[in-house]
């Protein structure tokens, strides 16, 4: 079984030597560039294609993280014992409004399985959902499931029609469905809308254009912010998620708050620099995010506030009364990397190495790694 998975594996790595978009004498380098990054950075084929590994200067290579290196750290700092407190949105909303985390307001839980005798915003059935939102006066908001990601599975809710026993849900596109059509066999949240201002707004209006934030935690409580982007939506859309393509993303400089590299993102190596967003033409480059210092001081007191995640990507939406939490990540794909022109592997190992001097060991693996750990270890090890 073991040869036959080898077998299988070089003739995956043959069919992508043969098909990656270079000219066919250029064919031996990149042989001989993937085995080594491969070697000393543990780096997919698709990431090397995806990231055009082959232009890419010294210092990004040296400083990209992989996602291979980057589950080994990640296993460390965000244990598996928290995993739910990020990737279960009705969790996360708790933990961060007790903890007085800025959150979009909780109407109602949802979950089909759960039977409750407090009903004031937990549900299990059609007749429970109608009965809180009728009673909290809810006519507009956003509709998710708790385990969903990449902005799947969110319906922005403009306006609600209640029926006898239903309710007609306008959606922000202009249709319709019955709030019975919903309500089935996977849990849900129901948030209030998330307002964003003026200057937001004017980037995508269809769109809440979150800012997201890559943060660390120390051992003596430092956080550091590593990283921040913006991921803008399209005419039309009402999500802004990058990782598919289909958008514009920007990156903003960590001190200044300035936006640089706008892209339209349409999906890997079909991305193409841009100054104004190709919709709203509202200009991108060069404009300064209003009140950064003080978003980036609110944004190290939540990571510092949260301490269950020690390395975390928030998507923070900007408020007329402040940054707002609308997701926190306990693990992302290195798409932001393209993003800022940059790899921030340093960061992120230097923080796992401060815990680790700490004693903070990793007790067990919870994410599928193609590496061996032998080889991880190896690879952590190079400066």
């Amino acid at each position: 079984m073991k040869i036959k998975k080898k077998i299988i594996t070089v003739i995956s790595f043959l069919n992508w030597l043969k098909n990656y978009p270079i000219e066919i004498h250029k064919k031996f380098f990149i042989l001989r560039d993937y085995l080594y990054l491969f070697k000393i950075k543990g780096i997919t084929t698709e990431e090397y294609y995806q990231f055009e590994f082959e232009k890419r200067d010294a210092a990004f290579r040296k400083n990209f993280l992989g996602i291979n290196e980057q589950r080994y750290y990640l296993d460390s700092l965000n244990p598996i014992k928290y995993c739910s407190v990020a990737r279960n949105k009705y969790f996360a909303h708790k933990i961060l409004e007790k903890t007085g985390i800025k959150k979009s307001e909780l109407y109602c839980y949802y979950n089909p399985e759960a039977k409750y005798e407090e009903k004031s915003e937990n549900a299990s059935n059609l007749e429970s959902v109608l009965q809180i939102l009728q009673n909290k006066n809810v006519y507009a908001c956003v509709i998710k499931t708790t385990e969903s990601s990449h902005g799947d599975n969110v319906f922005v809710i403009n306006n609600i029609e209640y029926k006898k026993n239903d309710a007609v849900l306008f959606l922000f596109n202009g249709e319709k469905v019955m709030l019975s059509s919903i309500i089935g066999d996977k849990s849900l949240i129901f948030e209030s809308i998330v307002r964003q201002t003026k200057q937001f707004s004017e980037f995508n209006h269809s769109s809440v254009n979150t800012i997201r934030f890559m943060t660390t935690l120390y051992p003596d409580g430092t956080v550091k912010i590593i990283a921040t982007f913006i991921k803008i939506g399209r005419l039309g859309k009402c999500v802004d998620n990058a990782g598919n393509g289909g958008n514009v993303d920007v990156c903003v400089d960590l001190e200044s708050g300035e936006i640089k590299y706008a892209i339209q993102f349409d999906g890997w190596r079909n991305i193409k620099d841009i100054d104004i967003h190709p919709d709203s033409k509202s200009q991108l480059n060069g404009t300064i995010i209003d009140n950064w210092q003080s978003i980036k001081e609110e944004v190290i007191k939540y990571q510092q506030a949260f301490p269950f995640c020690k390395a975390a990507g928030w998507d923070i939406a900007i408020t007329d009364n402040g940054p707002i939490v609308i997701e926190v990540n306990d693990f992302w794909d290195t798409t932001g990397q393209f993003f800022i022109r940059r790899g921030w592997r340093n960061e992120i190992r230097n923080c796992y190495l401060a815990w680790e001097k700490k004693g903070n060991q990793i007790k067990s693996f919870r994410r599928t790694n193609a590496l061996k750990v032998d080889h991880l270890k190896k690879i952590v090890a190079v400066r």
